[in-house]
């Protein structure tokens, strides 16, 4: 048997120890070993599950806990308040301000069949957090997985049932609400203690090998929109010039209508008067009549003097004014 050991970089002599000191120092080192082991730290973020036998015992919060040693009590650290997220369709290569992007050979996740048979390429992300770290833990294996396939499988559905244009604009929100409620259906149907916070679309575009044929429909349905808009505007312009016109002409015609309905309303008036006069009296009106025709006639010829044709010894009148000829 040797006589000395080497312990710590040191030589110690076993035959100045006797058997009771070496019992206690294996005692020592025994309790040393079963005090680390008893003990466990729970961080900030997280909460530990406790398995006795392999069986579940409880769940601890954050801080310092003490277990059974010896592997008697296993301990599963499991962050419930992080944040985690998955990206579908690209891949964050390196984060930062600028982050750098990798979308290269997700078409497989990405690639979808929208409802008006077209081919729409899909980029979004996921969001969520775990509720329940026991079921996270041991009612679903390979949790992670199953979040990517039932997101894929979701988002596959909610795309489907709408056209290319309204995945790509009209109904963006309404397919990542839509999703995330039932994304969080099915992990609640499935047990999965996972809480689904956000469901995002962050690109819908079309695939790359038609891209640019996509962009040249677009640019000629915008060409033929500002056409048809041009069109209009100058249909609308001309339309309403002539209704302009039309309308004018039409409220004249109205007017002058008025106008000669009311002088011959008038004019039927006056002779009326005139013929109710004239039967009163009917050489006084004629006499009347013919003065006032002649003093209107008359009183528009100057220079001149009228007489009776009867009268005889006239004298002719000198104008002595020049204006007489």
């Amino acid at each position: 048997m040797a006589q000395r050991v080497t312990f710590d970089s040191r030589n110690i002599d076993l035959r100045n120890l006797s058997i009771r000191k070496i019992i206690y120092i294996i005692l020592a080192i025994l309790a040393v070993i079963v005090l680390f082991s008893s003990f466990y730290t729970v961080e900030a973020n997280e909460n530990a599950v406790v398995l006795r036998f392999g069986k579940y015992t409880t769940t601890t919060g954050p801080g310092l806990h003490f277990k059974l040693p010896y592997g008697i009590d296993k301990v599963y650290p499991v962050k419930v308040d992080y944040q985690f997220k998955q990206e579908f369709g690209f891949k964050t290569v390196r984060p930062g301000v600028r982050s750098q992007y990798s979308k290269s050979n997700f078409e497989e996740e990405s690639w979808m069949l929208t409802g008006d048979l077209n081919i729409a390429e899909v980029q979004w992300i996921i969001q969520y957090k775990i509720k329940d770290p026991v079921a996270y833990l041991f009612n679903v294996r390979d949790v992670e997985n199953t979040i990517r396939d039932v997101s894929e499988a979701t988002m596959r559905l909610m795309v489907g049932d709408r056209s290319f244009q309204e995945a790509l604009q009209s109904e963006r929100r309404n397919i990542a609400e839509q999703s995330r409620t039932r994304m969080q259906t099915i992990m609640d149907k499935y047990d999965t203690g996972i809480s689904i916070q956000l469901v995002q679309l962050q690109d819908v575009h079309p695939p790359t090998p038609v891209a640019d044929s996509f962009n040249e429909v677009n640019r000629a349905k915008q060409e033929q929109e500002t056409l048809v808009n041009e069109a209009r505007q100058a249909y609308n312009k001309e339309i309403y010039r002539v209704e302009g016109e039309a309308e004018r002409l039409i409220n004249e015609a109205n007017g002058y209508a008025i106008e000669r309905v009311n002088t011959a309303k008038g004019d039927v008036a006056l002779f009326d008067a005139v013929l109710k006069e004239y039967r009163k009296a009917e050489q006084i009106t004629k006499d009347r009549l013919y003065y006032e025709t002649m003093e209107k006639v008359l009183s528009q010829m100057k220079g001149k003097i009228i007489i009776d044709k009867k009268l005889e010894n006239i004298l002719p009148l000198l104008d002595l004014n020049g204006k007489g000829k």
